[in-house]
């Protein structure tokens, strides 16, 4: 059995079996919110690992929305370690003006609505690569459009990404306590609490720019 099927068992945790592939995957992913939130360019190294591994167990566990945002996260992570090494000097947190915040509500409805529909026919459009159903297809692309709004912020340092991953890691934690991957649930209730103190730690920033 390879390490990097879900069913190689590292350790249990009150009766619950954390494969090799979800432990690295969160581990790395709690390492990487959490330098997020202190603004620390090391949040784009350590989340390409945490993007790896997560992309492999969503493959396995069929949410297939959430493997493909593995991609977009990858691609943004380069942008977002770039934009940040280019502007160390300022360092600065801004606010999202309205336009911006217009455009990425039409995005996130259109896309959401559009992926979902994607994501019922994948099994039947790709059926050599999904041959299973995607699992709560709707649900999945709403946590994939949502995920490609807050990181897009991110790398903008735009305050409005903490707000936007709160209601990403709420959906979460429902959704894959749903999908009996309990490990990465209990990692996203650590995220909604990262991204809290994300938002007070940048506001604290903005106060003193």
């Amino acid at each position: 059995m390879s390490i990097f099927d879900i069913h190689f068992i590292v350790f249990e945790l009150i009766g619950y079996k954390v494969s090799f592939v979800e432990f690295i995957g969160t581990t790395f992913g709690f390492i990487s919110v959490y330098l997020a939130t202190r603004a620390n360019i090391l949040t784009w190294t350590t989340g390409i690992i945490n993007e790896l591994f997560l992309f492999i167990l969503f493959f396995q566990v069929q949410l297939y929305a959430d493997m493909f945002l593995q991609i977009f996260f990858f691609v943004v992570t380069i942008f977002g370690w770039y934009n940040w090494k280019k502007n160390t000097g300022t360092n600065s947190v801004s606010k999202c003006n309205n336009a911006l915040c217009i455009k990425l509500s039409i995005f996130i409805s259109i896309g959401t609505l559009l992926m979902g529909l994607f994501m019922m026919q994948i099994h039947l459009l790709m059926p050599a690569f999904f041959p299973i159903p995607a699992a709560y297809p709707f649900v999945d692309s709403t946590i994939m459009i949502l995920s490609f709004a807050a990181t897009y912020l991110l790398a903008r340092k735009k305050i409005e990404t903490w707000y936007v991953w709160i209601l990403v890691d709420i959906i979460c934690v429902v959704l894959f306590f749903q999908k009996q991957i309990a490990f990465l649930a209990f990692e996203y209730m650590l995220f909604m609490i990262l991204a809290l103190y994300g938002l007070i730690q940048w506001k604290k920033q903005m106060r003193h720019e």
